[in-house]
């Protein structure tokens, strides 16, 4: 009875606040928490707060005590107290119980149960979602963070039990971001070491989604029972909300951990989840952040340029995926580096075929078809990028791409061109030009200039140009499809596809606006440049019906969106002059070409007659077709094109009824009040420096030059080699009407050409001739003109440094007139 009241005075001894703290704990655990006696601790925590780091410490002792005796029912007790304590009480003085409560929340996560790892993270997701007023300095959370990504990769036997402590972990991780990303004053989550254990954590928990598709677009918002049971739904939820936390200078931090993920894992082929969680982080994030990730996937892939070809296609894809999300908002300053990096990139991966070829050659292996099938891959990847993300750029910076890869095209002779292919060889040019000029072809594609001087300016226009005059069919084919991306205003290039006789015109229902003066003009400076290009393109012996199609649709887009009248009559010329290339066939094309210049000459002026209406015009070219089809029907492009097609032996032999006649054409159009005058001056090409940048044959082949020097000595050659002066050589000297008539009817037809054909035309032709002239005597200088020997020597320069060579004079060749 004595021993019984010592202890009762002993526990009347005790602080008020150990007290009540143990009358919350009932005799058997089963019964949970007294409610009654958890109201008596409450009010005494809210009225007296001082006491509340004391509680704090209490519970933390009996709930460490509990968790070591394996007392778990009272450990359920413990920490629901403290909960209800936590929400209850808002004032300077929880700093301290906060303390206890992490202490407390941290035992519960070292133990090795999962009941209780669950239990210690469903109560730090309660605290974190409590707003306190005043931030904490010395608080870390770096133990949390440690705990929970470790929990987000547990492994258990169980699978209920291993998905259980991977939601608790996926949610502990979302407590802290939500805890700490907004308050700069306390200890960041956003440091490198943190974010290499939060981001591969829920990354490896989203892999585990079975439909990939349902989260690669903006963020969905499931319901909470489907948050709850997938772990991969929760990840991404919680990926996304702190991608949409990070800002300007941290989003690099939260990343670069995504990048060694899927190297580690090897995630980039195949890159189905790579694509899904870039797609996740640019929907993800603020918008005008957008540059930072795709700078980040650039230097990953620079990273990057050794591996597989099947990897850096991997990456290429996700940058694609990245940039089409991005060019719908800010791009920023990336859009130059975005296309300088991927055309490095290009000429790497060509670079890295053709050795392959070299390496290989003689041995043909599966293994190296494959890997030059992979580096395809990865070209058309980078060639598509480019195209697309040219595509989505505004008006104005997609001019500046454009001029940007045409600079990039490498040109035979010339050496300013800044991507380097020297050591590529010829292939490996073709190749890269080929490529560029496809992605031009992507970046052009939907580009709508107001004018053609802004679709086409004399910068671009030029270089341009130029591989439509290299001996490549398939380049001139991409020149002429990227002519018509820009000179097709009005989307009539889809209803012109293929040539062919167009019965009536006025159904194809083509869309066309007046011409405007900056376009008369554009075709003032330029239009026999075009001309030109049309006309050396068409006497290509490589030619197929591709080539001839593609000339006849620049023939139509020209005369739809440039063409007045006196485009129109430059037009007619250039078209019988092509007419003469198949006739005369100076150039010993094919019989194949010939007549699929004849077959063009008549589909293109078919389509003009019936564009100008002119009924004499539509006549004569009407009456000149039916009577091909009749007798040579392989003028027609409908039967030269065929598979099987009876070619003629020769040309010669063809009645004129056959052939598109000047006078008749000039006959039809007079009468409708056109100027037909320069109709009757044949077209002549321009010839330019084109042809020796883009190493075409020259028109000048070969220049043989023999000079004979007759020695001063031999008078008696000179006395043979004059004319002898008889009665027979005065009489034809003094009868020369003959001689004069031709005279004058060369003077005539001169005086005609220059009054009648146009400026352009005649300085096209004296520049041809001065330049010609030019060469010719640069050829002879070079061949007659040396040095002469001098006793003090010529001057070699090697290795930089300047040698001199003395010449004894015993060893000079003087003239003959110098030596006595």
């Amino acid at each position: 009875m004595g021993r019984k009241g010592v202890c009762c005075c002993c526990a009347a001894l005790r602080p008020r606040y150990k007290r009540l703290v143990d009358n919350i704990f009932p005799e058997d655990p089963k019964d949970g928490l007294v409610k009654a006696d958890m109201e008596k601790l409450t009010f005494y925590a809210v009225s007296a707060p001082e006491k509340l780091d004391r509680i704090g410490a209490y519970l933390a002792e009996r709930l460490s005590r509990d968790v070591v005796r394996h007392r778990y029912g009272y450990v359920l007790i413990a920490m629901e107290a403290l909960d209800q304590l936590l929400m209850a009480c808002h004032s300077q003085s929880i700093k301290p119980f906060v303390e206890s409560f992490l202490h407390m929340v941290a035992k519960l996560l070292e133990s090795g149960e999962p009941k209780l790892q669950v239990l210690g993270t469903n109560s730090f997701v309660k605290f974190a979602n409590i707003e306190e007023d005043t931030p904490s300095y010395h608080r870390r959370y770096d133990f949390f963070v440690s705990r929970f990504s470790a929990m987000c990769h547990s492994c258990d036997h169980d699978p209920e039990i291993q998905k259980e402590i991977r939601i608790a972990g996926i949610r502990g991780i979302q407590g802290v971001v939500r805890k700490t990303v907004n308050d700069e004053l306390r200890a960041t989550i956003w440091e490198p070491q943190h974010m290499d254990k939060i981001v591969p954590s829920l990354l490896f928990n989203m892999q585990k989604i079975e439909d990939v598709d349902s989260r690669t677009g903006p963020p969905s918002s499931p319901t909470g029972g489907e948050k709850e049971e997938n772990p991969a739904l929760l990840a991404e939820n919680c990926f996304r909300e702190l991608l949409g936390r990070a800002t300007y200078g941290i989003m690099n931090n939260a990343v670069r951990p995504v990048f060694a993920h899927l190297d580690h894992h090897k995630l980039w082929d195949p890159n189905e989840f790579a694509v899904s969680c870039f797609k996740i982080i640019m929907y993800s994030i603020q918008a005008q952040y957008s540059h930072h990730v795709i700078q980040e996937i650039l230097r990953h892939l620079d990273v990057c340029k050794r591996d597989s070809p099947r990897v850096r296609a991997g990456i290429i894809q996700v940058l694609l995926e990245a940039v089409a999300i991005a060019a719908k908002g800010s791009i920023g300053p990336a859009v130059l580096e975005v296309f300088n990096t991927l055309l490095k990139h290009l000429r790497i991966s060509v670079d890295f075929e053709l050795g392959d070829r070299c390496s290989s050659a003689g041995s043909a292996t599966f293994s190296t078809a494959s890997k030059e099938s992979d580096e395809r891959i990865v070209q058309n990847a980078i060639i598509q990028t480019i195209g697309f993300f040219g595509s989505n750029l505004p008006d104005y910076q997609r001019s500046e791409i454009m001029m940007f890869i045409m600079g990039k095209v490498p040109v035979f002779g010339s050496t300013s061109q800044s991507l380097d292919t020297s050591h590529l060889g010829d292939l490996g040019t073709r190749r890269i030009q080929i490529m560029l000029l496809r992605s031009l072809l992507m970046v052009t594609s939907g580009y709508k200039a107001t004018t053609i001087t802004n679709a086409l300016p004399a910068p671009f226009l030029d270089p341009l140009l130029s591989p439509s005059l290299m001996e490549d069919s398939e380049l001139r084919q991409l020149v002429l499809e990227i002519l018509h991306n820009l000179i097709d205003r009005h989307d009539n290039r889809a209803k012109l596809r293929g040539i062919r006789i167009i019965p009536d015109v006025s159904d194809l229902k083509i869309k066309r606006d007046k011409i405007s003066r900056q376009d008369v003009s554009f075709m003032k400076k330029h239009g026999q440049q075009l001309y030109r290009h049309i006309y050396l393109g068409c006497k290509e012996e490589d030619n197929v019906q591709k080539n001839f199609e593609l000339l006849y649709t620049s023939l139509a887009l020209t005369t739809i969106e440039l063409a007045n009248e006196e485009v129109v009559i430059d037009l007619i010329r250039l078209a019988i002059a092509l007419q003469d290339i198949a006739i005369i066939n100076e150039d010993n094309l094919p019989m194949f070409n010939r007549c699929g210049v004849m077959a063009l000459v008549a589909a293109y002026l078919n389509f003009l007659s019936q564009m100008i209406a002119v009924p004499a015009f539509c006549q004569h070219v009407s009456k000149v077709i039916e009577t091909r089809s009749l007798e040579a029907p392989y003028f027609l492009p409908e039967t030269i094109f065929k598979d099987k097609c009876n070619l003629p032996i020769s040309l010669e032999k063809h009645e004129k009824n056959l052939f598109f006649l000047t006078n008749k054409i000039a006959e039809s159009l007079g009468g409708s009040g056109y100027s037909v005058e320069r109709l009757s001056v044949p077209y002549v090409p321009q010839v330019t420096d084109e042809d020796r940048l883009s190493r075409r044959k020259s028109i000048v082949d070969t220049v043989s030059i023999q000079v004979d020097i007759l020695p001063g000595n031999n008078t008696e050659d000179k006395v043979d080699n004059t004319e002898e002066i008889t009665f027979e050589a005065l009489k034809k000297a003094i009868d020369n009407n003959g001689l004069e008539e031709q005279e004058k009817e060369k003077r005539r037809l001169v005086i005609e050409k220059f009054q009648k054909a146009p400026f352009e035309e005649i300085a096209a032709q004296c520049e041809t001739k001065a330049n010609l002239l030019h060469d010719r005597l640069a050829q002879i200088l070079e061949l007659t003109i040396r040095p002469p020997p001098s006793p003090s020597g010529t001057m070699t320069v090697t290795a930089g440094h300047a040698h001199y060579q003395s010449v004894p004079v015993y060893e000079m060749k003087f003239p003959d007139l110098c030596v006595y």
